[in-house]
């Protein structure tokens, strides 16, 4: 049987996740190992959030609340915007495909950096949409070449901040004047998945943007800061007239009903978002201490993870920690081909790292 598939979903490279743990345990006959890759949080769920899922365990026979009200209130309050301004999504990427179903056509364009998160390029796809990448500039991105890059067939902008893979945040003045250049009818997608990492004096969000510019949709999810990444559950702030076409093509009960449990109880939880700040804001500083002092470079970042200049090819050193049971993330599929990626650990996780690595540096030569 030959099934008809549209050319532009041919063209589609899947997502492809890593290996369970367990599994390269297993492989790699490991007792222990410690994943750095997936800028998860160290410290794991809120207990706040582990207590309200298992009272809401009870209630799995019924289906979730398919507005999410009291989590969408909650939010509301946090975030200082009405309810109807709200999106929930199954992972903020849900939302960007609602954004993409309701906006973009076949033969439209999507603005985006590169490197960047893969799915905006994989969504855009899924509707026929065009992916027109701008390269980073440095490690920043390049505003001004995403700007130059909107034609009349542009329908969508995606903007990462702080960005992924290289941390870097877009000061407040270069948002502002890349968000004036922008035109009204192109809808801008800004993913802040790590904004809660940035440091106080430097962060700002761009919901206290959105009244100035209606054509803004803001990004957020609970994977990252607030360690919820395995129950999936994101939302998007923007205009009350753009919530209203991205409900209208969201799926039915999107949220389930233990992420919504988890997120609204985390939400509450202020002191362990303070103590994952913290742990991560000193790991951070600790790492880049000692893999400078091995004469390393190591990249700022705003974000929970940094790239690190291993001065020899990334995926070698990669493939080499992956044997010691340390799980870094390589670059070079991102364009930075000596480095990785390493996301904060614990104090002890750290420690186990830069042991691997010093290991590994001296088994590999430098370019």
């Amino acid at each position: 049987m030959e099934i008809a598939v549209p050319d532009f979903i041919r063209a589609i490279a899947p997502y492809v996740p890593g290996k369970p743990i367990e599994e390269l345990e297993r492989e790699l006959g490991l007792s222990r190992v410690v994943k750095l890759a997936s800028n998860e949080n160290p410290l794991g769920p809120s207990p706040m959030a582990v207590q309200a899922m298992q009272k809401a365990m009870v209630k799995l026979h019924r289906y979730p609340d398919g507005s999410a009200y009291y989590l969408t209130e909650a939010l509301a309050t946090h975030m200082q915007v009405a309810p109807e301004c709200l999106v929930l999504g199954n992972g903020s990427d849900d939302v960007i495909a609602m954004a993409v179903r309701a906006f973009m056509r076949t033969g439209e364009k999507a603005v985006m950096p590169h490197p960047a998160f893969l799915m905006y390029d994989i969504l855009v796809k899924t509707v026929g949409g065009i992916s027109v990448p701008v390269p980073l500039q440095g490690m920043d991105l390049d505003l001004d070449g995403m700007v130059a890059a909107v034609e009349d067939e542009t329908r969508m902008v995606f903007v990462t901040n702080p960005n992924n893979p290289t941390g870097r945040f877009i000061p407040l003045d270069r948002m502002v004047a890349f968000l004036d250049a922008i035109p009204s009818s192109v809808l801008v997608l800004l993913d802040e998945a790590y904004i809660e990492f940035v440091n106080d004096g430097d962060r700002y969000s761009g919901v206290s943007l959105l009244t100035t510019y209606p054509n803004l949709v803001v990004l957020r999810t609970f994977s990252k800061a607030y360690g919820l990444a395995g129950i999936r559950v994101g939302y998007g702030v923007m205009a009350k007239e753009v919530a209203l076409w991205l409900h209208r093509v969201r799926q039915p009960f999107n949220v389930n009903l233990l992420a919504q449990a988890g997120a609204l109880a985390a939400l509450e939880d202020d002191g362990f978002l303070q103590e994952t700040r913290k742990l991560v804001s000193d790991g951070i500083r600790w790492l880049s201490e000692q893999l400078e002092a091995m004469g390393l470079i190591t990249h700022p970042s705003e974000a929970n993870f940094f790239l690190v200049d291993v001065k020899r090819e990334g995926k070698k050193v990669f493939e080499a920690m992956l044997a010691k049971g340390i799980i870094v993330r390589s670059m070079h599929g991102y364009g930075f081909p000596r480095c990785i990626r390493i996301t904060a650990g614990l104090p002890e996780e750290n420690r186990m790292l830069m042991d691997a690595l010093r290991e590994v540096l001296c088994e590999i030569p430098e370019d």
